[in-house]
């Protein structure tokens, strides 16, 4: 008896939830292997040896190791929730101080739960052009949307000593990857705290 159409539907089913699987193998390895040896010092070999599959399959999915941490960049930006952050920014309960904290609370999310990844693309755009452009993009992307926000309130909300570019440059002064590991890795705190500090330190120094 000849397989119906049901199986062969159930069987695609099987083989893209198996290749969604190896994929995130292959992530979860290579973000073990740049953590603990360094991005340079990574080869795709070592990825798939880590992963348990074929370098092939390594290029097949990712293309190199450069679209593998570019993957990784991604993902980064999902698990620190964009919708969450659009959703309170364009609230009408909202005000000023409520975006601040908004924008503040995704920081925290991107860096509590990405932090690693952050951190490594910075590190290897320093010998890898593709990669430091991604960075860069990144900041720049992060930058627009400040600007957006903070070109959207009514005059005076912004301290009379500043125009949006200002403003911009003292955000990113106080909520980078960097301060925040100060704060967590070497002095204790805990990421509800930074973000707590960063609220108030924002509407202390932008509010007019």
């Amino acid at each position: 008896m000849s397989e119906g159409p049901g199986r062969r539907q159930y069987d695609s089913l099987r083989r893209t939830a198996q290749a969604q699987q190896t994929r995130a193998d292959i992530a979860r390895a290579a973000l073990r292997l740049f953590v603990s040896h360094g991005w340079a010092a990574t080869t795709v070999r070592d990825v798939a040896r880590e992963a348990g599959v074929s370098v092939p399959t390594v290029y097949a999915a990712y293309g190199n190791k450069s679209g593998l941490t570019r993957a990784l960049a991604d993902a980064a930006d999902l698990s620190a929730d964009v919708p969450q952050l659009v959703v309170e920014l364009e609230s009408p309960a909202t005000d000023p101080a409520r975006q601040l904290a908004a924008m503040a609370g995704y920081d925290r999310r991107l860096y509590e739960r990405a932090g690693d990844i952050i951190t490594l693309i910075r590190e290897a755009g320093r010998s890898e052009p593709e990669l430091a452009t991604l960075y860069h993009d990144s900041r720049i992307r992060g930058d627009r949307t400040r600007v957006q926000v903070f070109s959207s309130w009514p005059a005076g909300v912004l301290r009379p000593d500043l125009d949006v570019p200002s403003a911009v440059d003292v955000y990113a002064a106080l909520c980078n990857i960097d301060v925040y590991a100060v704060l967590t890795g070497e002095r204790g705190w805990s990421p509800d705290r930074v973000e707590q500090w960063w609220c108030r330190a924002l509407a202390r120094e932008l509010l007019g």
